[in-house]
């Protein structure tokens, strides 16, 4: 029997999407009128390697059992009865109701491992939403878009010992591959059409694994192979092309370029292939500013650098297109090769290594704290409306990508240019080159007032 994970939550906080996501389909129908989820309704779910049952169900309202309404919810109950665990969805956006505490602190007297999530985290000021669910006792709330897609792979994370855990659960292989651990090094190779990315796949396996042709757009579905690399179980993932959107026209590509974002979602380290025989052009920087936002490990590879007369030209302009471009993940590794020929592939994986190590980075708070002390004491806070901002204690809150918080009396009003100048220190000091780096600004006396930088 499948592992039975239930998805509850007041009505119109995006179960029904959040559901359509881990089953991979569009099965239960969305829209923004509360109440269109009247049945509980099942699917096998997949989240990275993770295989269970999902059950979709009414949103939980108070309401007389005779009612319409209270027979939905008695439906709703008989599916948690069913449940090895719970996601209780909230909204991030509008934050706590009385109704998310009343039914929390029934759900908790079930004695059902529950796991809390804060959907519709992508819109602006759903920090504050997010951190609100501490209130609820169920432990550290998991940000999501259940509409797109993002913070899936937090979601894995948190469900997969669960999963496990319970013992009913299943890591599945694709087509002939071994099965993949929840220790694997999630790896997507993304790109422009034709720019080298399969060819590069199969040159790291060292067999013809996919399919690939001079042709634009040949690979349609993402091709997901676990292999070892110096003794690290690697998921490698080789995704569609990505045109701009504006070329996309044809609803087959579209699906293909959507599953590649897909991918991109549970990457842990991404590769951006690009082409040295034209490098850098403005959907690079797209793609590569979707990996950036996504706080993802980028790596740019730079491939056919076999067909490069001036290198030295091209690789200056590669580093000035990102530097300037991106500056959220300055200090990109940037690494040449032919996949063709196979030159230069091998100092690929070392620094993919190397990123998801820096991803990885934990950091001390003694070290923080000492690192804030002399950043500030070299260029201090500025003064804003005659009043000094004053910084008073930093701690990491999460890795996957590094995240900071810090705390101070006046965070929200610290200039961008001075948060610039903070990451650019921690970066310099702590090793964390070109991966996303996380400043959260939160008030002294009130630390879940926070603000993503």
């Amino acid at each position: 029997m499948a592992f039975r994970v239930v998805i509850v939550g007041r009505p119109n906080v995006g179960k029904s999407t959040l559901f359509n996501r881990l089953v991979g389909r569009r099965m239960a129908i969305v829209d923004p009128t509360p109440g269109v989820t009247r049945d509980w309704r099942r699917g096998k779910a997949r989240l990275g390697p993770l295989r269970f049952e999902a059950i979709d169900t009414a949103g939980l309202e108070e309401a007389n059992p005779d009612s319409l309404t209270g027979r939905m919810q008695d439906q709703t109950r008989r599916a948690i009865e069913r449940a090895d665990a719970i996601l209780l969805v909230i909204d991030a956006r509008s934050g706590l109701t009385p109704l998310d505490e009343h039914f929390a602190r029934s759900i908790r007297r079930l004695g059902i491992p529950v796991v809390l999530v804060a959907n519709k985290a992508e819109a602006r000021g759903s920090g504050a939403g997010v951190a609100e669910g501490h209130a609820l006792g169920l432990g550290e709330p998991v940000a999501v878009s259940a509409e797109h897609g993002l913070g899936m792979d937090a979601l894995y994370e948190t469900l997969a010992p669960l999963v496990e855990a319970g013992g009913k659960g299943r890591t599945e292989p694709g087509d002939g591959e071994k099965p993949e651990g929840s220790g694997a090094l999630s790896l997507a190779i993304v790109g422009r059409p034709n720019v080298g990315k399969s060819t590069l796949v199969n040159r790291l396996l060292g067999e013809e694994r996919v399919v690939t042709s001079p042709e634009p757009g040949t690979t349609r579905d993402s091709v997901t192979t676990t292999w070892t690399w110096r003794g690290q179980e690697v998921r490698l993932v080789d995704t569609a092309g990505m045109r701009r959107r504006a070329r996309v026209t044809a609803a087959l590509e579209r699906h293909s370029v959507a599953d590649a974002r897909r991918a991109l979602d549970l990457a842990q380290v991404v590769v951006l292939v690009i082409d040295a025989t034209r490098p850098f052009d403005r959907q690079d920087l797209t793609i590569a500013a979707m990996v950036a936002d996504e706080g993802r490990a980028p790596v740019v590879a730079v491939n056919k650098w076999d067909l490069v007369e001036d290198r030295a030209a091209v690789l200056a302009a590669v580093r000035h297109a990102i530097d300037h471009g991106l500056p959220d993940v300055r200090g990109v590794p940037v690494v040449t090769f032919s996949a063709l020929t196979g030159r230069g592939v091998d100092k690929l994986m070392p620094a993919v290594a190397a990123a998801f190590a820096a991803w990885n980075r934990r950091i001390t708070t003694g070290r923080l704290n000492r690192w804030l002390e002399v950043a500030v004491t070299e260029h201090p806070p500025p003064i804003v409306k005659g009043r000094r901002i004053k910084l008073r204690y930093a701690t990491q809150i999460k890795s996957r990508p590094p995240t900071i918080a810090l705390f101070g009396n006046r965070p929200d009003a610290l200039p961008d240019s001075y948060r610039r100048y903070l990451v650019g220190r921690l970066r310099e000091a702590f090793k964390l080159p070109g991966v996303p780096v996380h400043l959260v600004m939160r008030r002294a006396e009130n630390p879940y007032a926070e603000r993503r930088a």
